[in-house]
Protein backbone atom coordinates (compact mmCIF):
# COMPACT_ATOMS: atom_id res chain seq x y z
CA UNK A 1 0.00 0.00 0.00
CA UNK A 2 2.91 2.34 0.89
CA UNK A 3 4.47 1.56 -2.16
CA UNK A 4 1.24 2.21 -4.29
CA UNK A 5 0.93 5.65 -2.89
CA UNK A 6 4.60 6.68 -3.82
CA UNK A 7 4.05 5.61 -6.83
CA UNK A 8 1.15 8.10 -7.18
CA UNK A 9 3.38 11.00 -5.64
CA UNK A 10 5.75 10.25 -8.06
CA UNK A 11 3.48 10.16 -10.92
CA UNK A 12 1.74 13.17 -9.60
CA UNK A 13 5.26 15.09 -9.55
CA UNK A 14 6.02 14.09 -13.18
CA UNK A 15 2.46 15.39 -14.49
CA UNK A 16 3.31 18.48 -12.66
CA UNK A 17 7.44 19.23 -14.24
CA UNK A 18 5.71 18.46 -17.71
CA UNK A 19 3.26 21.19 -17.29
CA UNK A 20 3.76 23.92 -18.94
CA UNK A 21 5.35 27.10 -17.48
CA UNK A 22 3.23 30.51 -17.97
CA UNK A 23 5.05 33.23 -18.06
CA UNK A 24 2.91 36.03 -15.86
CA UNK A 25 1.75 38.97 -18.25
CA UNK A 26 3.95 42.30 -17.21
CA UNK A 27 1.75 44.94 -17.02
CA UNK A 28 1.21 47.95 -19.02
CA UNK A 29 3.29 51.05 -18.46
CA UNK A 30 2.38 52.95 -22.02
CA UNK A 31 -1.28 53.74 -22.52
CA UNK A 32 -2.47 56.88 -23.90
CA UNK A 33 -6.51 56.71 -22.91
CA UNK A 34 -9.00 58.64 -24.49
CA UNK A 35 -11.06 60.49 -22.37
CA UNK A 36 -13.26 63.62 -22.13
CA UNK A 37 -11.72 67.33 -22.28
CA UNK A 38 -12.51 67.93 -18.74
CA UNK A 39 -9.95 65.43 -17.60
CA UNK A 40 -7.13 67.06 -19.76
CA UNK A 41 -3.98 67.06 -17.10
CA UNK A 42 -0.04 68.03 -17.59
CA UNK A 43 0.59 64.61 -19.42
CA UNK A 44 -2.51 64.87 -21.94
CA UNK A 45 -2.11 64.68 -25.97
CA UNK A 46 -4.63 66.95 -28.03
CA UNK A 47 -5.27 65.68 -31.31
CA UNK A 48 -5.89 68.06 -34.38
CA UNK A 49 -9.80 68.61 -34.36
CA UNK A 50 -10.80 67.12 -31.31
CA UNK A 51 -12.39 69.18 -29.04
CA UNK A 52 -13.93 67.05 -26.68
CA UNK A 53 -11.28 64.26 -26.45
CA UNK A 54 -7.75 64.33 -25.06
CA UNK A 55 -5.69 61.52 -24.61
CA UNK A 56 -4.17 61.18 -21.33
CA UNK A 57 -0.93 59.08 -20.44
CA UNK A 58 -1.71 56.02 -18.85
CA UNK A 59 -0.54 52.59 -17.12
CA UNK A 60 -1.77 49.53 -15.46
CA UNK A 61 -2.40 49.55 -11.83
CA UNK A 62 -4.02 46.36 -10.36
CA UNK A 63 -4.39 48.48 -6.70
CA UNK A 64 -7.02 50.77 -8.64
CA UNK A 65 -10.74 50.34 -9.01
CA UNK A 66 -10.03 51.02 -12.79
CA UNK A 67 -7.51 48.59 -13.40
CA UNK A 68 -5.41 51.91 -14.75
CA UNK A 69 -4.20 55.05 -13.38
CA UNK A 70 -3.13 58.36 -15.09
CA UNK A 71 0.93 59.27 -14.33
CA UNK A 72 0.86 62.63 -12.42
CA UNK A 73 3.26 65.96 -12.28
CA UNK A 74 5.44 63.89 -9.90
CA UNK A 75 5.62 60.03 -11.39
CA UNK A 76 5.63 61.25 -15.17
CA UNK A 77 8.79 62.31 -14.71
CA UNK A 78 10.49 59.42 -13.15
CA UNK A 79 10.17 57.85 -16.82
CA UNK A 80 12.45 59.88 -18.48
CA UNK A 81 10.16 60.69 -21.59
CA UNK A 82 8.82 63.88 -22.93
CA UNK A 83 4.72 63.00 -23.54
CA UNK A 84 5.60 63.25 -27.32
CA UNK A 85 7.82 59.95 -26.87
CA UNK A 86 5.61 58.26 -24.60
CA UNK A 87 2.75 59.16 -26.75
CA UNK A 88 4.53 57.70 -29.70
CA UNK A 89 6.19 54.47 -27.83
CA UNK A 90 1.99 53.70 -26.23
CA UNK A 91 1.06 53.73 -29.98
CA UNK A 92 3.67 50.94 -30.66
CA UNK A 93 2.93 49.66 -27.66
CA UNK A 94 -1.02 49.19 -28.49
CA UNK A 95 0.34 47.60 -32.07
CA UNK A 96 1.46 44.56 -30.44
CA UNK A 97 -1.81 44.44 -28.27
CA UNK A 98 -3.93 45.04 -31.11
CA UNK A 99 -1.88 42.02 -33.36
CA UNK A 100 -2.93 39.61 -30.38
CA UNK A 101 -6.64 40.09 -30.48
CA UNK A 102 -9.81 39.66 -32.80
CA UNK A 103 -12.14 41.44 -33.31
CA UNK A 104 -15.96 40.55 -33.59
CA UNK A 105 -17.33 41.10 -36.79
CA UNK A 106 -21.20 42.16 -36.77
CA UNK A 107 -23.29 41.55 -39.49
CA UNK A 108 -26.30 43.66 -40.72
CA UNK A 109 -29.69 42.62 -42.26
CA UNK A 110 -28.68 41.59 -45.89
CA UNK A 111 -25.81 39.37 -44.05
CA UNK A 112 -23.12 41.66 -44.94
CA UNK A 113 -20.27 42.29 -42.56
CA UNK A 114 -21.57 46.10 -41.17
CA UNK A 115 -18.63 46.70 -38.14
CA UNK A 116 -16.48 45.42 -35.78
CA UNK A 117 -15.56 45.63 -31.83
CA UNK A 118 -13.40 45.03 -30.01
CA UNK A 119 -14.51 44.59 -26.18
CA UNK A 120 -14.36 43.01 -23.13
CA UNK A 121 -13.56 43.36 -19.44
CA UNK A 122 -9.98 44.68 -19.87
CA UNK A 123 -9.95 48.44 -19.62
CA UNK A 124 -7.56 48.83 -22.15
CA UNK A 125 -9.36 48.04 -25.25
CA UNK A 126 -9.94 51.95 -25.58
CA UNK A 127 -6.47 52.35 -25.99
CA UNK A 128 -6.44 50.25 -29.48
CA UNK A 129 -7.71 53.73 -31.19
CA UNK A 130 -4.44 54.80 -31.94
CA UNK A 131 -2.69 51.84 -32.95
CA UNK A 132 -0.93 52.28 -36.12
CA UNK A 133 -2.46 49.37 -38.01
CA UNK A 134 -5.87 49.40 -37.53
CA UNK A 135 -6.40 51.09 -40.67
CA UNK A 136 -4.62 48.47 -42.70
CA UNK A 137 -6.44 45.43 -40.68
CA UNK A 138 -9.49 46.54 -41.54
CA UNK A 139 -8.98 48.26 -44.85
CA UNK A 140 -10.09 45.16 -47.51
CA UNK A 141 -13.28 45.22 -45.64
CA UNK A 142 -14.30 48.68 -45.13
CA UNK A 143 -11.65 50.47 -47.29
CA UNK A 144 -9.18 52.60 -47.37
CA UNK A 145 -10.85 55.09 -44.34
CA UNK A 146 -12.47 53.93 -41.27
CA UNK A 147 -14.19 55.69 -38.67
CA UNK A 148 -13.59 54.07 -34.73
CA UNK A 149 -15.56 55.27 -31.90
CA UNK A 150 -14.75 54.44 -28.56
CA UNK A 151 -17.61 55.66 -25.81
CA UNK A 152 -15.80 53.50 -22.83
CA UNK A 153 -12.42 52.06 -22.14
CA UNK A 154 -14.05 48.27 -22.42
CA UNK A 155 -14.65 49.00 -26.24
CA UNK A 156 -14.00 50.14 -29.94
CA UNK A 157 -16.14 50.07 -32.49
CA UNK A 158 -15.20 50.30 -36.42
CA UNK A 159 -17.05 51.22 -38.60
CA UNK A 160 -16.74 51.96 -42.44
CA UNK A 161 -16.65 55.62 -43.33
CA UNK A 162 -20.94 56.07 -43.81
CA UNK A 163 -22.72 58.69 -41.71
CA UNK A 164 -26.16 56.78 -42.38
CA UNK A 165 -24.54 53.54 -40.62
CA UNK A 166 -22.50 55.07 -37.96
CA UNK A 167 -26.67 57.26 -37.57
CA UNK A 168 -28.39 53.86 -36.55
CA UNK A 169 -25.91 53.30 -33.62
CA UNK A 170 -25.52 57.14 -32.34
CA UNK A 171 -28.26 56.63 -29.62
CA UNK A 172 -26.80 53.70 -28.10
CA UNK A 173 -23.57 54.87 -28.52
CA UNK A 174 -24.55 58.19 -26.32
CA UNK A 175 -25.74 56.03 -23.81
CA UNK A 176 -23.01 54.46 -23.49
CA UNK A 177 -20.95 57.27 -23.18
CA UNK A 178 -23.29 59.08 -20.67
CA UNK A 179 -23.74 56.18 -18.59
CA UNK A 180 -20.30 54.60 -17.66
CA UNK A 181 -18.51 55.99 -15.34
CA UNK A 182 -14.98 56.07 -17.28
CA UNK A 183 -16.68 57.70 -20.75
CA UNK A 184 -13.99 57.59 -23.12
CA UNK A 185 -14.68 59.60 -26.11
CA UNK A 186 -17.65 61.20 -27.82
CA UNK A 187 -16.12 61.45 -30.46
CA UNK A 188 -15.87 59.80 -34.29
CA UNK A 189 -12.20 59.75 -35.65
CA UNK A 190 -11.66 59.20 -38.80
CA UNK A 191 -8.71 56.58 -39.81
CA UNK A 192 -6.27 56.32 -43.06
CA UNK A 193 -3.41 54.40 -42.98
CA UNK A 194 0.28 56.34 -42.70
CA UNK A 195 -2.24 59.33 -41.67
CA UNK A 196 -3.27 61.11 -37.96
CA UNK A 197 -6.16 60.05 -36.51
CA UNK A 198 -8.84 62.94 -36.68
CA UNK A 199 -12.31 63.98 -35.34
CA UNK A 200 -14.80 63.99 -38.10
CA UNK A 201 -17.87 64.61 -35.81
CA UNK A 202 -19.35 63.91 -32.39
CA UNK A 203 -22.03 61.10 -31.82
CA UNK A 204 -23.74 63.60 -28.72
CA UNK A 205 -25.63 65.84 -29.85
CA UNK A 206 -25.28 69.19 -27.65
CA UNK A 207 -28.37 71.45 -26.46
Amino acid sequence: MRLIFCLLLLATGLLRAQQPVIPERKLETLLLMPEPKAMRGPCSVVLAQAKETVFTCYKESPGSPAGVEAYTEQTFPRLGLSVESFAARARAAADKRLLQIRPELIKGEDGRIAYAVYRGDSPLYATLLLAPSLPKIFEELFGQELWAVSPDRHSLYIFPARADLLQDFAEDLADRYASDPYAASCEIFSLKAGAEPRVVASFVVKD
